[in-house]
């Protein structure tokens, strides 16, 4: 594909491409250095502007290149949408060529693939949108069954990194017990939340195959030279997950 810096899943679907980009290959300076790729975080416009080109020249065929308005909610886009810039944290389509695309820096990035590449998705998989169900909202979007679906959990704050109070753990009915929970060592009453394994609980609910969830092997935070976070620098670039169908 590129001489950009991503990562490229195989979900084992002929007819679906995935393609997560990294820090790594753009233009931008400090703090967005270098290949960030969002418009909303005080990086200048031309360089933004040139980074979403190099992205789009460094795959061919290109498919169109759905931006979303994120708002950690649960609002879902139907692609290619009439608006042009969609209020929503997750996209899906059955169009070839339409590219379902969110922008991360710590939260996690979920692609649904159908396993006869019916349809596609990509979720914004924050914590206030997996609370308020942007998951299940998606897959309920979805014009087949959660059982034909497989899963990729992109880049994201890992599980050891991510220190919340407690409102967090209220927000999904969780207790300090449970097995995506760790009391943090930093912060009295407050606790380390698995992202990966709260989406793979959701996922593996709606129907799907412990077989057919797969990444959930890179943490943003603990790689700076790899990956932006939100997190751990404050002011810095966004990733992009994409997912199409071919043809």
């Amino acid at each position: 594909m590129s001489n950009l810096h991503c990562l490229h899943p195989e979900l084992g679907v002929s007819g679906v491409r995935v393609v997560s980009t990294t820090r790594l290959g753009g233009v931008s300076i400090p703090p967005y250095h270098s290949l960030n790729l969002g418009d909303h975080v005080g990086d200048a416009f031309e360089n933004v502007a040139a980074n979403r080109q190099l992205l789009i020249n460094s795959i061919s065929p290109a498919p169109t290149i759905h931006w979303l308005k994120q708002v950690h909610g649960a609002s879902v886009a139907a692609l290619p949408d009439a608006g042009v810039l969609p209020e929503a944290d997750a996209a899906w389509t059955s169009r070839p060529l339409e590219a379902c695309t969110i922008m991360t820096a710590d939260c996690l990035p979920i692609v649904l693939v159908d396993r006869e590449a019916r349809c596609v998705a990509a979720v914004h998989g924050g914590w206030r949108g997996l609370a308020a169900g942007v998951l299940k909202a998606t897959l309920d979007e979805l014009p087949v069954s959660s059982k034909s679906l497989v899963a990729w959990l992109g880049p994201a704050i890992g599980a050891k990194a991510f220190e919340v109070g407690p409102e967090v753990l209220d927000a999904f009915d969780m207790s300090p017990a449970d097995d995506a929970v760790t009391t943090s060592r930093q912060k009295s009453g407050h606790y380390c939340l698995d992202l990966n394994a709260i989406a793979t609980r959701q996922l593996l609910s709606a129907g799907l195959h412990p077989d057919a969830i797969l990444g959930g092997d890179h943490c943003s935070y603990s790689n700076p030279e790899r990956f932006f976070s939100h997190r751990r620098d404050g002011v810095t670039g966004r990733m992009a997950t994409l997912v199409w169908l071919t043809d």
